[in-house]
């Protein structure tokens, strides 16, 4: 199923991120066998020979997918959109696919870049500089590497699963918030591993690669594909869109981005089982 291409502006390279372990609060065990490790030097080392497909709407060429965040951009590239199409429509009934954020412009990567490397330095006034940087890149992907950040290149998707009420399955219990973020955490609930692997399976079936970092973040065709899955290459870089086309959506996400509290040194509310 095919969405309505949109010019697209080619930019150059950026990218994502050194994965380094920093909990809100306590180290989690995880099951390191599993993934790849995706660390920067590996990420700029990837060549890019970038294909030229347009960005789609998600809406057109991925109906089954449930769209609950309005401040996201419905955008990615045509064949994600097509994959995350597909992994929608393999999940076990009562299961739904719900997108949290697919394309993003640069700034907007910016923006939260600087969010967490901000928070960061008030919550851990005594850390180095490097140190720092450390923290903000495991939970961003900072944009002065060579090889840009993976949703501002269209091939990167965060996704939920949802009920049919848009009310998030619980993936994550018994931990809270990011806690919980490697995707193959140890000690979850037996429900919130179930619901965890359904999610993870219905994606690396349709060929995406997951960060193993972060159960919710899959991609195709960027640099951090590239490494997990050992490409020689990767076929999308950094990919503007009309400005137009996503001014709401940007007004949106401004408006709930500044009343973001640091995550660091929020108490965070128990999730259920």
């Amino acid at each position: 199923m095919l969405g309505s291409a949109v010019q697209i502006r080619l930019a150059a390279p950026f990218r994502p991120v050194s994965f380094k372990i920093h909990y809100m609060s306590r180290a989690i065990q995880w099951d390191k066998s599993k993934g790849r490790p995706e660390p920067i030097a590996a990420l700029n080392k990837i060549p890019e020979f970038e294909s030229g497909e347009p960005l789609v709407s998600m809406q057109e060429a991925a109906p089954t997918v449930r769209y609950f965040r309005p401040q996201a951009i419905m955008y990615c590239r045509k064949s994600v959109a097509e994959m995350i199409e597909l992994a929608a429509r393999s999940l076990p009934k009562g299961y739904y696919l719900g997108l949290i954020e697919a394309w993003r412009p640069i700034e907007r990567q910016e923006r939260i870049y600087s969010f967490w490397h901000d928070s960061a330095a008030e919550a851990f006034p005594q850390y180095s500089k490097a140190q720092l940087r450390r923290v903000a890149c495991r939970w961003a992907a900072p944009t002065d590497q060579k090889a840009p950040p993976g949703h501002c290149t269209g091939a990167a998707v965060d996704v939920s699963l949802l009920d049919e009420n848009n009310e998030p399955y619980d993936v994550t219990s018994p931990y809270v918030r990011f806690q919980g973020a490697r995707t193959y955490t140890l000690g979850l609930t037996e429900q919130a591993h179930r619901n965890r692997m359904i999610l993870v399976e219905a994606m690396l079936t349709q060929g995406f690669s997951n960060c193993r970092d972060e159960y919710w973040h899959y991609s195709y065709g960027d640099a951090g594909w590239a490494v997990r899955l050992d490409k020689p290459s990767c076929i999308y870089g950094l990919v503007r869109l009309e400005p137009e086309l996503y001014a709401e959506n940007e007004r949106q996400w401004l408006e709930m981005f500044k009343d973001r509290t640091n995550p660091f040194m929020e108490q965070p509310k128990p999730t259920g089982s």
